[in-house]
């Protein structure tokens, strides 16, 4: 008993000192001050102002160029950074299927054409006679419908054949504007679909770029159309670049941008205000940069 006494007091003071010696470091590590962060943030130059995080864009907006119908993907002739002119073809879909549909319709076109030759032979033949005796006003009538119809059957020949060329030129996916690829997120031999979660083709002009910032609504009021903006890049809060005013979206929408930081909001609606910005030379900005995005409010 004896011995047990005497190792729950050597535990007990085991115990009380090993707190003491927590509680002191704690206590130096309080003392100790704060180190500044690696990077210093941003400051507006504005008395007033709504800060706002911003997603660089292209100019012409991101466009997310998709498909007309699911289809095997052939050849995607561009790659990322290739500038390309409107109507320039980006991606090309498997015709193998048209291409066969074509061959019977095309043969119909000239089996109509030689319906209607025959047609018009025959009612040529009809009008030069010209004893009444020999034919009646009823028959070259007949042969006139004749000539009607076998026009009517070549007009729908021609019809199908050009209903299915336009089916073959819908599928080569083409620039709809002159501009740089920034995407390509399919490959020849996978199928393409236009309810795809992924635009295989994102292409955008990024000669200039653009800035779309969100405003919370609860701060949307204080926004004036034609405000004057700077922005800094993340981490780089010794450049301001000058931002021209775009527009205002009019649609108060739910935040879809993302910062990632551990703070921000994710239940809140937001304004989106787009300002545009030529990128400086000596330091470039990418498509879908973070910028911190500061606004005059003004007083």
């Amino acid at each position: 008993m004896l011995i047990l006494r005497k190792l729950s007091f050597w535990l007990a003071v085991g115990g009380v000192a090993a707190c003491v010696a927590l509680v002191v470091r704690l206590h130096a590590s309080l003392s100790q001050p704060i180190p500044p962060p690696p990077i210093a943030p941003a400051v507006s130059p504005f008395a007033h102002s709504l800060g706002s995080d911003g997603i660089v864009e292209a100019a012409s907006d991101n466009r997310s160029l998709g498909v007309p119908t699911p289809g095997l993907v052939m050849s995607v002739p561009v790659k990322v950074w290739d500038r390309v002119k409107a109507g320039a073809p980006v991606l090309q879909l498997d015709t193998r299927d048209l291409q066969a549909e074509l061959l019977p319709e095309r043969a119909q076109v000239k089996v109509a054409e030689a319906t209607l030759d025959r047609a018009k032979g025959i009612l040529a033949r009809l009008e030069a006679i010209k004893d009444p005796r020999a034919i009646t006003p009823e028959d070259v009538q007949l042969d006139r419908g004749n000539v009607a119809v076998a026009d009517a059957q070549l007009e729908a020949a021609r019809a199908a054949v050009a209903q299915t060329e336009d089916l073959i030129a819908r599928m080569t996916v083409r620039a709809p504007i002159d501009g740089t690829i920034l995407q390509v997120n399919i490959r020849p031999g996978e199928y393409a679909s236009p309810n795809a979660p992924q635009a295989p083709i994102v292409m955008g002009d990024i000669d200039e770029e653009q800035v779309r910032a969100d405003i919370d609504e609860q701060l949307a009021s204080r926004m004036r159309p034609g405000a004057k903006a700077v922005a800094f890049v993340k981490g780089d809060s010794r450049h301001p670049i000058p931002l021209r005013f775009v527009r205002i979206e009019p649609d108060v929408i739910p935040k879809v941008s993302l910062t990632g930081a551990s703070t921000e909001r994710v239940d809140t609606r937001v304004l989106q205000v787009i300002y545009t910005f030529h990128s400086p030379k000596d330091r470039p900005i990418y498509v879908g940069q973070q910028m911190d995005v500061y606004i005059d409010a003004g007083s």
